[in-house]
This record gives structure tokens, sequence and C-alpha cells, in this order.
């Protein structure tokens, strides 16, 4: 794995729980997993052109309550083609997308903390410094997003864990 060799970024990733959640991320060999079937050209993008090697993350679970977020990751695999789109059997199978021209990308990532309670979006909201994340803005459903460094701290504060 390679080492990060600037000051990290900091991310949200949004999984649906059923699909992947923390807890799978934990089961999963080294607490490592690619996180794979983004298929938003945005987000796509943040995972191509943003998101490196030691750049940690927040794993929010979308979709099903509670919602929020259930812990951090750290970034241990930059961008590299999401094998998924090239497999006929897989729901993010992509037939446009070709394995020496990939349209997807896929980062590994790795478990830092799982929390003892998620963050809840009520709570993010209440908080005058998380209360601007992108996650809880209307008609954003990007499910890679950038956090700030003083959101990320101030998320730490409210799980009751150090950043």
């Amino acid at each position: 794995m390679a080492k990060a060799t600037t000051k990290p970024q900091y991310w949200l990733f949004k999984s649906e729980p059923s699909a992947f959640s923390i807890d799978h991320l934990a089961a999963s060999k080294d607490q490592t997993a690619p996180w794979d079937g983004v298929r938003n050209y945005q987000a796509r993008n943040y995972l191509r052109d943003s998101v490196k090697v030691g750049d940690l993350v927040f794993f929010y679970h979308s979709r099903e309550e509670p919602l929020g977020i259930f812990g951090t990751m750290r970034v241990v695999k930059a961008g590299y083609p999401d094998s998924t789109a090239f497999d006929p059997a897989s729901k993010y199978f992509d037939p446009k997308s070709k394995p020496e021209s990939p349209t997807w990308v896929m980062v590994d990532c790795q478990l830092v903390t799982k929390f003892a309670a998620p963050i809840t979006r009520a709570a993010l909201a209440e908080d005058e410094t998380t209360a601007d994340m992108l996650v809880l803005k209307r008609g954003i459903r990007l499910s890679i997003q950038p956090v700030t460094e003083s959101q990320w701290k101030a998320a730490h504060r409210l799980a009751g864990v150090k950043s």
C-alpha cells in the first residue's frame, strides 16, 4: 500500500447498509474493501481525480434508518478501473465501459473507527459546524462528497471520539 505524501483530504461516502454497511467493511479481510458501483459522473470524477491514498472518509448509511455517519475509513488504494462495470452478472455492469478505456473507477478503503453510536442527520443538522455539510443539503444526492477539516473535527466531537 502506498503512503500518502500530503495532508489528507476529508470525504463522506454514502452506502445503503443493506448493500454494503460499515459492518460489512469490518468483516472484510484486513477490514479493507473496494468502494465500487459508483455510477454518477461527478462522484466518479472525485474518485478518479481527487480522492488519494491517505484521505479520510466518513462512512454514511443512506436510504435506510437510521441515516447518519457510522464511522471512518482511510483510502488505501487510489482510483482504478471498477471491475463491476465489466461483469455482466453485476448490477453495476456497464456495456459501454471497456477495460482498455474504463468509464468507472473505484478506490479501496480500510476501516479506521466504527462509532459506538451513529451521528444522525438530526445531530449533524443541529450542530453549528456540521449543519452546512453537503449531505444535509436538499437535492444533493452524490455518494462521494467533500468534507471540510472543521466538519471532520466537529463530527468526531459529536461522536465522542478524537479525530
